[in-house]
């Protein structure tokens, strides 16, 4: 009788656990990627993926039913949803925006500045007036390859961001 409710006890206390394997593996972009499921792992990638194995406690039904997602949320096949694909080309659209913008402003003024270069100014200003000119149109110049820099950027990673979308099969419209 005693054994029996020393045992009781026991159960009663008892955790339930659970050992979950979770695969860890680095892209060509250097990314470090997670999953529990070995066939969500890129080929390309299996020789070099590494195992870990977890205890975890089991959690009460209505606490998992809690954590799990919404029926019907669209993911790629790595479970990243638009508001994660959104937030990755936003910072690249913007950077593109914006040196747009700056690289337009800054070639209006370069060709205004030039056509105090033309012929028909050239002999009215002076040596110093000529030199203050030149000098301002190679800053401008510089600022412009500057913008064409970061135009240049921002295209490339927004291209390598599509071509990741398509490989993993991610709605193109959450890019948008």
């Amino acid at each position: 009788m005693g054994k029996l409710f020393i045992l009781l006890i026991l159960l009663a206390f008892a955790v339930p656990v659970n050992a979950t394997t979770i695969y860890k593996w680095v892209d060509r972009e250097g990314i470090v990627n997670f999953t529990d499921d070995y066939n969500k792992v890129p080929l390309a990638f299996r020789d070099r993926v590494q195992r870990e194995e977890f205890l975890q406690e089991k959690e009460a039904p209505a606490q998992v039913m809690a954590t799990k997602p919404k029926e019907g949320v669209r993911t790629d096949i790595y479970g990243r949803d638009a508001i994660w694909w959104r937030e990755k080309v936003r910072p690249w659209r913007e950077q593109l925006k914006e040196a747009t913008e700056n690289y337009e402003r800054v070639h209006k003024e370069y060709m205004e500045q030039t056509e105090g270069l033309s012929p028909f100014n050239f002999g009215k200003m002076s040596l110093t007036q000529y030199q203050m000119l030149s000098s301002r149109l190679g800053v401008l110049n510089g600022e412009m390859e500057t913008y064409q820099g970061q135009i240049a950027e921002a295209n490339e990673m927004l291209s390598k961001l599509f071509r990741e979308a398509k490989e993993t099969r991610a709605d193109p419209t959450w890019l948008e």
